[in-house]
């Protein structure tokens, strides 16, 4: 952390050698083409390596960090109207689903979240899954589930604070 504080371009590189692969099958599985996965993580790197001096290791992880910088990114670009646009006139061949099976998708046991994700409460995990994996806002989960709004927040925030009991 203290090389990438530094602006260490080798630093940056191993960072990428560790992490890229997980921001990229989370990035992948909100915005579900592989085209723009590329583009968002590339995105979230540049945006890492700019704001990296913000980042508070008091706060949280380094991975959660960065995690949420990328996701945040993706949610960004899914919600955007170009992307809306484009993705209404993507021909048959190109489409994700097609490409599905060859694609290796992010498992999140891979850094151990499903088994954290496990340990909540069915309607908890649900939530965490729509919002986190699934790229949903409070507000589309709220929808989905045909849930109120204040009980997607209070089962979110509970699901927040048994898994950050679990990290420590």
């Amino acid at each position: 952390m203290q090389r990438l504080r530094a602006r260490d371009e080798s630093a940056m590189t191993l960072f990428y050698d560790k992490y890229s692969a997980a921001l990229y099958g989370v990035i992948l599985r909100i915005v579900k083409t592989e085209e723009v996965a590329e583009d968002v993580l590339q995105e979230g790197l540049v945006k890492i390596w700019h704001s990296f001096p913000s980042y508070d290791a008091t706060k949280g992880r380094l991975f959660t960090w960065v995690l949420n910088v990328c996701r945040n990114l993706a949610i960004d670009k899914i919600r955007s109207r170009q992307y809306r646009v484009s993705s209404r006139t993507q021909p048959l061949e190109g489409s994700a689903a097609l490409r599905q099976a060859a694609v290796p998708t992010f498992r999140p046991e891979h850094i151990g979240l499903q088994d954290m994700t496990a340990k909540l409460n069915p309607e908890q995990k649900q939530i965490i899954d729509l919002l986190y994996f699934g790229g949903f806002t409070q507000s589309e989960v709220a929808e989905e589930l045909n849930l109120p709004l204040g009980t997607v927040k209070t089962r979110a925030r509970a699901a927040i604070k048994v898994l950050s009991k679990l990290i420590r």
